[in-house]
């Protein structure tokens, strides 16, 4: 529940009496008796409790009665009111209000407050992104987690929407500074630790990073990760403005732009373009799913600006804003569409190998072979097809499948590996080679 204070304006007491008496609300009028001497803009004070939805329809219905916008408006957060009239009001407005939301005044207060201080901002975010670097390097989720709760990226994220729906222009282009400022602080302190870390020989130098699993799952961006992008958004937003702490929540939203960043660093350092521009697209994707989120979610939740004027402003501006995204989104989809496409194709036939090498040894004279494993190696393909750039793990062809079989000590098979190649070359119309590793198998009488 909320507690709520309105200082009214000489000449506006019984319009504001009125309003509360017609509302139902339970109300205390007190003189307003503090500020200079001889002030009299402000005659009384106004006090009342309110449910947590009700509080912005009520600031609402008294500036539409006629309250001025010279009215302060307090709003103080309350633990319990036991009177039977204020469980009514609540079970009106929660049958009024499908969606449970804060006011207005809050969520812009809550916006500011969740974006830090200037120095504090980037002092965080370079501490994160030398975390986060150090964390996928040693492939240690535990510390690639630890960066994303001290990254301070869900205030921005979450002050442009804001900024956005309530037409808060200094609330917006503060959001989109710091997060233009962010990625490019996140990415040169990564890339700095990086470099520093490979010059030293602290790490391996013949590591081939793109194998280490923490950079490697970032290296595909598929539609899946729009989702989860998506969907830290919407959580952010329904966090902030239901009143729910969005500290966990940052975490998710730390989660898709934080690790991303960091591998973007340790490919620019270790010059692998590779690494540098698949993650590089996971940001770019993360941070306008984010934001485009966040707008939508704002806007279905009922959030707009009071004036008119304000109203139809912000409205235009939103589309505006919404349309750049979600081309920016479209175009960068065509890169996970491919990914996608790929990823679909290399299971496809990943399936297909171990289904045939299954049925190939379920056939005479190989049915005392045992199938223990499947494996499938790809031969890299320039990311344009000029030969120009360094090889991609986005765009290939399946190479060579080993096979792996356990055989009786005395069992030998030549022809094995020749006829697994034709079966899968036949069943996938790809060119391979099959490589054949024996195991010998023996067996208690």
């Amino acid at each position: 529940m909320r507690h709520v204070e309105v200082t009214i304006p000489a000449g506006e007491r019984e319009t504001v009496v009125e309003t509360l008496e017609e509302m139902g609300i339970d109300y205390y009028l007190t003189d307003a008796t503090s500020g200079p001497a001889g002030d009299r803009e402000h005659t009384a004070v106004a006090t009342f409790p309110l449910p947590e939805t009700a509080v912005q329809p009520v600031i609402d219905e008294l500036h539409s009665s006629g309250l001025s916008e010279d009215a302060h408006v307090v709003i103080i957060d309350a633990e319990v009111d036991t009177s039977r009239r204020f469980q009514e009001l609540t079970e009106r407005f929660e049958t009024e209000n499908s969606v449970d939301r804060i006011a207005r005044e809050e969520i812009l207060i809550r916006a500011h407050e969740l974006s830090p201080r200037f120095w504090t901002f980037i002092t965080m975010t370079i501490i994160s992104s030398v975390v986060a670097a150090a964390g996928l390097l040693l492939d240690s989720p535990a510390v690639v987690v630890g960066s994303m709760v001290i990254a301070p990226l869900v205030g921005p994220a979450l002050s442009t929407g804001v900024g956005t729906v309530l037409d808060e222009d200094d609330l917006f282009r503060r959001g989109v500074k710091l997060q233009a400022i962010g990625g490019v602080v996140s990415i040169l302190s990564a890339t700095v630790f990086a470099f520093a870390v490979r010059r030293l020989y602290l790490f391996p130098p013949n590591t081939n990073i793109a194998t280490i699993g923490q950079i490697s799952g970032r290296l595909t961006p598929d539609f899946l990760s729009l989702i989860v992008a998506l969907g830290a958004g919407v959580a952010g937003v329904f966090s902030l403005a239901t009143g729910v702490s969005v500290a966990l929540v940052g975490v998710m939203i730390a989660a898709a732009l934080i690790p991303p960043a960091a591998a973007v660093g340790i490919g620019i350092a270790w010059l692998h373009p590779t690494v540098a521009l698949s993650s590089g697209v996971l940001v770019l994707v993360n941070v306008l799913s984010i934001n485009l989120a966040a707008i939508l979610t704002l806007r279905y939740m009922g959030y707009q600006p009071r004036s008119w004027f304000k109203m139809e402003r912000s409205r235009r501006e939103m589309v505006k804003r919404i349309g750049v995204l979600v081309l920016a989104i479209a175009l960068l989809s065509v890169f996970l569409g491919a990914v996608t496409y790929s990823t679909y194709q290399d299971a496809q036939f990943e399936h297909n190998a171990d289904d045939t090498v299954g049925d190939t040894l379920g056939e005479a004279p190989y049915d005392d072979v045992q199938k223990i494993g499947v494996e499938v190696n790809y031969r890299q393909g320039s990311m344009f097809g000029n030969g120009m750039l360094p090889t991609s793990t986005l765009f290939h062809e399946p190479d060579r499948v080993i096979v792996t079989v356990g055989v009786p000590s005395d069992g030998r098979y030549p022809r094995l590996a020749g006829q697994i190649e034709r079966n899968i070359e036949r069943r996938t119309d790809a060119d391979v080679t099959v490589e054949l590793r024996y195991i010998e198998t023996d067996q208690a009488s």
